[in-house]
């Protein structure tokens, strides 16, 4: 996914909290092969774990790789990771904080 994303793109889509929000669900979808769900069904502030998408602990490996070489942010262990990814809201928030920083 981020092949086809350049820097400059790439900070627009961070710098707009639709546009991010946007982003992550189509990352998530096309990262988990999540073939039955469109990003319209997946609300922002549901959570990814458990209930809302039902998303495991695989999942969330694959999630943190895919974020770690997209937005070059690091995800450093697990409460970190379940703060991020609470909701697509949460992991835009993490995201958007994290970015700046770099």
């Amino acid at each position: 996914m981020k092949e086809n994303i350049r820097n400059n793109e790439l900070e627009e889509i961070v710098n707009n909290p639709e546009a991010i929000c946007d982003f992550l669900k189509k990352m998530i979808i096309e990262t988990l092969k999540l073939e039955n769900v469109t990003i319209g069904e997946i609300d922002n502030y549901a959570p990814l774990f458990r209930k809302g998408l039902g998303l495991d602990s695989i999942d969330a490996l694959e999630l943190v790789v895919a974020i770690e070489k997209i937005f070059n942010v690091i995800i450093e262990d697990e409460e970190v990771g379940k703060t991020a990814f609470a909701s697509i809201d949460a992991l835009a928030d993490f995201i958007q904080k994290k970015y700046k920083q770099e």
